[in-house]
Protein backbone atom coordinates (compact mmCIF):
# COMPACT_ATOMS: atom_id res chain seq x y z
CA UNK A 1 0.00 0.00 0.00
CA UNK A 2 2.85 2.09 1.16
CA UNK A 3 4.55 1.74 -1.96
CA UNK A 4 1.49 2.10 -4.41
CA UNK A 5 0.36 5.36 -2.83
CA UNK A 6 4.21 7.19 -2.85
CA UNK A 7 4.23 5.79 -6.65
CA UNK A 8 0.25 7.19 -7.38
CA UNK A 9 1.46 10.66 -5.98
CA UNK A 10 5.08 10.67 -8.45
CA UNK A 11 2.27 10.41 -11.39
CA UNK A 12 -0.31 11.92 -10.19
CA UNK A 13 0.00 15.12 -9.48
CA UNK A 14 2.53 18.12 -8.64
CA UNK A 15 4.16 17.86 -5.66
CA UNK A 16 4.49 19.92 -3.06
CA UNK A 17 7.11 22.42 -2.48
CA UNK A 18 6.46 22.83 1.19
CA UNK A 19 4.87 20.61 3.53
CA UNK A 20 3.79 21.99 7.49
CA UNK A 21 2.93 19.91 9.76
CA UNK A 22 0.97 20.70 13.04
CA UNK A 23 2.11 17.57 15.17
CA UNK A 24 -0.89 16.83 17.61
CA UNK A 25 -1.69 14.02 19.58
CA UNK A 26 0.95 13.20 21.67
CA UNK A 27 -0.97 13.56 25.26
CA UNK A 28 -3.53 11.62 24.22
CA UNK A 29 -1.93 8.74 22.31
CA UNK A 30 -0.21 8.16 26.04
CA UNK A 31 -3.30 8.88 27.81
CA UNK A 32 -5.21 6.13 26.03
CA UNK A 33 -2.29 3.81 27.17
CA UNK A 34 -2.08 4.88 30.73
CA UNK A 35 1.55 6.58 30.10
CA UNK A 36 3.22 9.52 31.11
CA UNK A 37 2.63 12.24 28.75
CA UNK A 38 6.29 12.33 27.71
CA UNK A 39 6.43 8.91 26.53
CA UNK A 40 3.68 10.60 24.15
CA UNK A 41 6.73 12.46 23.16
CA UNK A 42 9.34 10.40 22.84
CA UNK A 43 6.65 8.07 20.75
CA UNK A 44 6.00 11.32 18.23
CA UNK A 45 9.76 11.32 18.19
CA UNK A 46 10.13 8.23 15.95
CA UNK A 47 7.35 9.51 13.80
CA UNK A 48 9.58 12.60 12.64
CA UNK A 49 12.34 10.10 11.83
CA UNK A 50 9.76 8.34 9.55
CA UNK A 51 7.72 11.37 8.10
CA UNK A 52 11.17 13.21 7.20
CA UNK A 53 12.38 10.04 5.30
CA UNK A 54 9.17 9.73 3.61
CA UNK A 55 9.64 13.18 2.42
CA UNK A 56 12.75 12.14 0.69
CA UNK A 57 11.15 9.48 -0.82
CA UNK A 58 8.10 11.69 -2.17
CA UNK A 59 10.62 14.05 -3.25
CA UNK A 60 9.43 16.97 -1.15
CA UNK A 61 11.51 19.73 -1.00
CA UNK A 62 10.80 21.36 2.45
CA UNK A 63 8.96 20.24 5.06
CA UNK A 64 8.54 22.07 8.29
CA UNK A 65 7.36 21.15 11.88
CA UNK A 66 5.94 22.70 14.49
CA UNK A 67 7.90 20.85 17.25
CA UNK A 68 7.19 23.53 20.02
CA UNK A 69 5.15 26.41 20.27
CA UNK A 70 5.34 29.17 22.57
CA UNK A 71 2.51 28.59 24.53
CA UNK A 72 4.31 25.31 25.45
CA UNK A 73 6.37 27.14 27.55
CA UNK A 74 3.07 27.35 30.15
CA UNK A 75 2.77 23.50 30.47
CA UNK A 76 3.90 21.80 33.65
CA UNK A 77 7.84 22.02 34.25
CA UNK A 78 8.22 18.09 34.09
CA UNK A 79 6.67 18.02 31.06
CA UNK A 80 9.06 21.54 29.34
CA UNK A 81 11.70 19.69 30.88
CA UNK A 82 10.85 15.99 29.02
CA UNK A 83 10.40 17.86 25.87
CA UNK A 84 13.84 19.67 25.80
CA UNK A 85 15.81 16.48 26.47
CA UNK A 86 14.09 14.96 23.97
CA UNK A 87 14.97 18.07 21.50
CA UNK A 88 18.48 18.02 22.37
CA UNK A 89 18.19 13.82 21.87
CA UNK A 90 17.02 14.15 18.72
CA UNK A 91 19.67 16.64 17.50
CA UNK A 92 22.73 15.06 18.70
CA UNK A 93 21.20 11.83 17.66
CA UNK A 94 20.08 12.08 14.52
CA UNK A 95 22.53 14.55 12.76
CA UNK A 96 24.32 12.13 11.48
CA UNK A 97 21.75 10.39 9.81
CA UNK A 98 19.79 13.34 9.01
CA UNK A 99 23.47 14.67 6.78
CA UNK A 100 23.45 11.02 5.03
CA UNK A 101 19.94 11.67 3.44
CA UNK A 102 20.68 15.00 2.07
CA UNK A 103 18.38 17.00 4.81
CA UNK A 104 19.43 20.78 6.12
CA UNK A 105 18.02 21.13 9.28
CA UNK A 106 16.95 24.94 10.46
CA UNK A 107 15.44 25.97 13.43
CA UNK A 108 13.09 28.66 13.81
CA UNK A 109 11.94 30.36 17.13
CA UNK A 110 12.71 32.14 19.87
CA UNK A 111 15.26 30.04 20.50
CA UNK A 112 16.86 32.56 23.36
CA UNK A 113 14.55 30.76 25.34
CA UNK A 114 15.97 27.43 25.37
CA UNK A 115 18.20 26.10 27.93
CA UNK A 116 22.26 25.84 27.17
CA UNK A 117 21.64 22.13 26.10
CA UNK A 118 19.28 22.14 23.62
CA UNK A 119 20.06 25.52 22.42
CA UNK A 120 23.76 23.55 21.66
CA UNK A 121 22.28 20.63 20.06
CA UNK A 122 19.83 22.42 17.72
CA UNK A 123 22.61 24.56 16.45
CA UNK A 124 24.95 21.77 16.10
CA UNK A 125 22.33 19.87 14.36
CA UNK A 126 22.43 22.85 11.80
CA UNK A 127 25.73 23.27 11.33
CA UNK A 128 26.03 19.16 10.98
CA UNK A 129 23.05 19.25 7.85
CA UNK A 130 24.08 22.25 6.64
CA UNK A 131 24.61 22.02 2.40
CA UNK A 132 22.01 19.25 2.67
CA UNK A 133 20.12 18.86 -0.61
CA UNK A 134 17.41 16.36 -0.86
CA UNK A 135 15.18 18.04 1.63
CA UNK A 136 15.20 21.25 3.57
CA UNK A 137 13.67 20.31 7.43
CA UNK A 138 12.64 23.61 9.41
CA UNK A 139 11.71 22.87 13.19
CA UNK A 140 9.77 25.61 14.60
CA UNK A 141 10.69 25.89 18.38
CA UNK A 142 9.72 28.40 20.87
CA UNK A 143 7.93 29.45 17.81
CA UNK A 144 4.60 31.26 17.54
CA UNK A 145 2.69 33.14 14.57
CA UNK A 146 2.06 36.05 16.28
CA UNK A 147 5.01 36.84 17.86
CA UNK A 148 6.21 36.01 14.64
CA UNK A 149 4.67 39.11 13.27
CA UNK A 150 5.27 41.55 16.00
CA UNK A 151 9.22 40.84 15.51
CA UNK A 152 8.51 41.85 12.34
CA UNK A 153 6.71 44.54 12.84
CA UNK A 154 9.87 45.91 15.51
CA UNK A 155 12.31 45.26 12.59
CA UNK A 156 10.74 47.59 10.33
CA UNK A 157 9.93 50.06 13.23
CA UNK A 158 13.33 50.24 13.80
CA UNK A 159 14.79 50.91 9.79
CA UNK A 160 12.60 53.59 9.27
CA UNK A 161 13.51 55.39 12.69
CA UNK A 162 16.86 54.66 11.45
CA UNK A 163 15.93 56.51 7.69
CA UNK A 164 16.86 53.14 6.00
CA UNK A 165 13.66 52.29 5.36
CA UNK A 166 10.79 54.75 4.13
CA UNK A 167 7.30 54.13 5.50
CA UNK A 168 5.88 54.20 1.85
CA UNK A 169 7.88 51.39 1.11
CA UNK A 170 6.12 48.76 3.90
CA UNK A 171 4.56 46.54 1.46
CA UNK A 172 4.10 42.59 1.97
CA UNK A 173 7.91 42.08 0.39
CA UNK A 174 9.12 44.47 2.97
CA UNK A 175 7.22 42.10 5.81
CA UNK A 176 8.10 38.88 4.17
CA UNK A 177 11.45 40.35 4.49
CA UNK A 178 11.30 40.18 8.29
CA UNK A 179 9.81 36.86 8.96
CA UNK A 180 11.77 34.23 10.12
CA UNK A 181 11.07 31.69 7.02
CA UNK A 182 12.50 35.23 4.99
CA UNK A 183 13.33 33.61 1.04
CA UNK A 184 11.23 30.12 2.29
CA UNK A 185 8.16 29.41 -0.48
CA UNK A 186 4.85 29.41 1.67
CA UNK A 187 3.32 25.97 2.62
CA UNK A 188 1.22 24.51 -0.11
CA UNK A 189 0.35 21.79 2.43
CA UNK A 190 -0.82 21.91 6.13
CA UNK A 191 -1.20 18.61 7.85
CA UNK A 192 -2.74 18.97 11.43
CA UNK A 193 -3.04 15.55 13.08
CA UNK A 194 -5.34 14.69 16.06
CA UNK A 195 -8.37 15.54 14.10
CA UNK A 196 -8.19 19.18 15.66
CA UNK A 197 -9.77 21.76 13.09
CA UNK A 198 -7.19 25.04 13.82
CA UNK A 199 -3.86 26.43 13.32
CA UNK A 200 -3.09 26.85 16.56
CA UNK A 201 -0.89 30.24 15.54
CA UNK A 202 0.90 28.84 13.55
CA UNK A 203 2.75 30.24 10.39
CA UNK A 204 -0.37 33.00 10.33
CA UNK A 205 1.24 34.80 7.47
CA UNK A 206 2.39 31.90 5.36
CA UNK A 207 -0.58 29.97 5.64
CA UNK A 208 -2.90 32.30 3.73
CA UNK A 209 -3.27 30.43 0.70
CA UNK A 210 -2.52 27.10 2.38
CA UNK A 211 -4.25 23.74 1.63
CA UNK A 212 -5.47 22.48 5.03
CA UNK A 213 -5.43 18.59 5.16
CA UNK A 214 -6.70 17.19 9.12
CA UNK A 215 -6.58 13.78 9.77
CA UNK A 216 -7.59 11.94 12.77
CA UNK A 217 -4.76 10.00 13.43
CA UNK A 218 -2.54 11.11 16.72
CA UNK A 219 0.76 12.21 15.88
CA UNK A 220 3.02 8.91 17.45
CA UNK A 221 0.82 7.06 15.08
CA UNK A 222 1.57 8.93 12.28
CA UNK A 223 3.70 7.31 9.29
CA UNK A 224 4.89 8.22 5.59
CA UNK A 225 1.80 6.35 4.03
CA UNK A 226 -0.21 9.07 5.96
CA UNK A 227 2.08 11.56 5.14
CA UNK A 228 1.92 10.42 1.04
CA UNK A 229 -2.01 10.16 1.56
CA UNK A 230 -2.48 14.05 2.56
CA UNK A 231 -0.47 14.78 -0.32
CA UNK A 232 -2.55 12.41 -2.68
CA UNK A 233 -5.52 14.74 -1.57
CA UNK A 234 -3.54 17.78 -2.22
CA UNK A 235 -2.62 17.12 -5.96
CA UNK A 236 -6.64 16.71 -6.30
CA UNK A 237 -7.62 20.12 -5.56
CA UNK A 238 -7.79 23.19 -7.66
CA UNK A 239 -5.56 25.98 -6.05
CA UNK A 240 -7.04 29.02 -7.49
CA UNK A 241 -5.48 31.47 -4.90
CA UNK A 242 -8.76 33.87 -4.86
CA UNK A 243 -8.74 34.09 -8.72
CA UNK A 244 -11.47 32.36 -10.99
CA UNK A 245 -10.92 29.45 -13.95
CA UNK A 246 -11.63 31.00 -17.45
CA UNK A 247 -13.06 28.88 -19.49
Amino acid sequence: MQSELLQAIKVDGTIPRHVAIIMDGNGRWARARGLPRHRGHQAGADSVRDVVRGAVAAGVPILTLFAFSQENWHRPEREIAALMSLLQRYALRERAELRRQGVEVRVFGDLDRLARGPRTAVRQIEAATRGGTALQLNLMISYGGRAELARAARRIAEKVASGALDPDAIDEAAVEAELYTAGIPDPDLLIRTSGEHRISNFMLWQLAYTEIYITSVLWPDFRREHLFEAIHDYQKRDRRFGRVTVV
